[in-house]
């Protein structure tokens, strides 16, 4: 599997763009950055979409890649799947008529641009001979995090954004994550601030790990702010774990 990481900060300024994880070019998960990062014929190869949350920064990028595909080359629509509350928001809040025009019903609701793919907690989808399951996670907002496996087993687990959690990995179980991406979004000495709005510190994200049955092989931290990107660079080196990665947009995993 190999995965591009369009964006993976959390918030938005230069050289800082918000998640996007892009698997194989055609199944993304959230779509903070998309647009702005892929040239067109790269966005026309996306069949499929799983947002983990309704927030704008896993959002920001579906409606423009809506209007590119409209006036693009693509003959067949782009799958947005997630659970029912974020299907439900994206239709109120976002693809409404007024912020921007319902996708899901243009060019012509028989072959709309967009299709809605509601998904149920713990029970997989197949696409394009991935599994993809989604877990709920402990956020601010109704939110999933994605298990995906292929063909070998080989998994990875994206987060989206959390807090802690007990009953993630209690119900992820024993199966073996080989490569875990993992929010950390604010240093420790937030860490009040982190409880009350859904998200992990260093020291959270450390107390995280102890609740998985198996250490995974790789790990990739997410989603820090930019405005303290040093301190959390800084906290996670103190803790000394070689397979731990800081993200930075543009890179490559390898699954």
């Amino acid at each position: 599997m190999k995965i591009k990481v369009l964006g993976c900060s959390g918030a938005t300024f230069p050289n800082h763009r918000p998640p996007g994880f892009l698997l194989d070019d055609r199944i993304l998960f959230d779509a903070g950055s998309l647009a702005d990062v892929l040239h067109e014929r790269a966005q026309m190869k996306i069949d499929h979409i799983f947002i983990t949350h309704a927030h704008l920064d896993h959002i920001l990028g579906l409606p423009f890649l809506a209007d590119n595909v409209l006036n693009g080359s693509r003959r067949r629509n782009v799958r947005v799947s997630s659970i029912p509350p974020v299907i439900r928001a994206l239709k109120k809040n976002l693809l409404n008529g007024s912020i921007w025009p319902d996708f899901t019903v243009i060019p012509h609701s028989e072959r709309p641009v967009l299709s809605f793919n509601p998904l149920r907690i713990q029970t997989p989808v197949r696409v394009n001979g991935y599994r993809v399951t989604p877990y709920r996670v402990a956020h601010s907002v109704p939110a999933v995090g994605y298990l995906v496996e292929d063909k070998k087993d080989r998994r990875f687990f994206y987060t989206g954004d959390t807090g802690p959690t007990e009953s993630t990995w209690r119900k992820i179980g024993k199966k073996q994550i080989h490569t875990l991406i993992i929010e950390v979004s604010l240093p420790d000495s937030m860490g009040e601030m982190a409880i009350k709005t859904g998200h992990l510190t260093t020291r959270l994200f450390r107390e995280e790990l102890l609740k998985i049955r198996e250490m995974p092989e790789r790990i990739y931290i997410t989603h820090p702010k930019p405005q303290y990107f040093k301190t959390i660079h800084a906290e996670l080196q103190r803790l000394r774990l070689d397979n731990l990665t800081l993200l930075r947009d543009g890179q490559t995993i390898r699954v």
